[in-house]
């Protein structure tokens, strides 16, 4: 490991399964598990399935992997703690949401917030909430359920939206998903809480600023984050998993532009290399931060 990223020991913080904690310069960075799933390959990456004996062939998958098999994924955010902020990087999925689409995130009761206040940070001490896009795995628990009414959970906060994200739920295509909008982004519009990013982006607080990032969803971005001299990249969903490193070209099912989307992971992924960047991507198991180095022609993934 790099010595200006280190985890922090378990006598500095509490580590458990739903936690890691990294330092970038002054900045302490903790991860927040709200749940993991498995996904079979063929579902994930369903255009990547004849590419399998090729992949196998170079050592991105094992040799008995098959389309079957299933990739885990994580749901999480990132504790931002620096300079007397706390800082939350998206929402997850949330409790007691309505997404009949998605049986995996239909009604859940999931501890996250008492995981959260394991890590330091109440809802009342959480000063900004950055969202990478308006998915409904990333939004959730921007409110909760009070008394049968959808409140903020972070009564303190700014939540910064993108504004590309926010026209979305008002075209044809977002119409279906109005749903997110009326009970995990009106809400907080509501309460005068909400900030909203341009779809060029740009700086929010000193040294963390959103990158246009687009193709997983309309306005999909990338936030960056420098302290100490070092820099980190909240991926967002342009890559889920470490196979994506490494296969670029394949596109998630969750993609609402894979083209752009391939383009804008290949963007990420030369800065990353080019910069030394950590990497902390929304969806990979495992300790979720990393780095990527290059390969030859290709990108290569590396855990912390």
């Amino acid at each position: 490991m790099d010595d200006h990223i280190a985890v922090v020991h378990p006598g500095e913080k509490r580590m458990s399964e739903h936690h890691a904690t990294y330092r970038l310069g002054n900045a302490v960075i903790t991860r927040i598990v709200e749940t993991q799933f498995p996904l079979a390959f063929s579902t994930l990456y369903p255009a990547a399935v004849e590419d399998i004996d090729e992949a196998i062939a170079r050592r991105i998958l094992p040799v008995d992997f098959t389309a079957a098999q299933e990739i885990v994924l994580s749901v999480h955010s990132w504790l931002i703690e620096i300079d007397g902020l706390k800082i939350l990087i998206d929402t997850g999925i949330g409790n007691h949401k309505s997404r009949p689409f998605s049986t995996l995130f239909h009604q859940l009761e999931n501890p996250f917030l008492q995981r959260l206040a394991a890590a330091g940070a109440t809802p009342d001490q959480i000063d900004y909430v950055l969202l990478t896009h308006l998915h409904t795995d990333h939004v959730g628990w921007n409110t909760r359920l009070v008394d049968g009414a959808w409140q903020p959970t972070f009564p303190r906060a700014k939540y910064v939206l993108p504004r590309t994200e926010l026209e979305y739920f008002f075209t044809p295509a977002g119409e279906k998903r109005r749903m997110l909008f009326d009970d995990s982004i009106l809400p907080v519009i509501c309460t005068n809480q909400a900030v909203v990013m341009d779809a060029d982006g740009g700086e929010i607080l000193p040294g963390i600023a959103f990158h246009p990032a687009p193709g997983h969803s309309a306005g999909h971005m990338v936030i960056s984050m420098r302290s100490g001299g070092r820099e980190a990249m909240f991926s967002g969903d342009a890559m889920h998993s470490p196979l994506q490193v490494a296969r670029p070209e394949w596109g998630s099912t969750y993609c609402l532009d894979p083209r752009t989307a391939m383009a804008s992971r290949l963007a990420l992924l030369e800065q990353a290399a080019e910069s030394g960047a950590l990497i902390l991507p929304a969806h990979f198991p495992g300790a979720s931060a990393g780095y990527v180095t290059r390969e030859g022609e290709d990108y290569a993934w590396r855990y912390c």
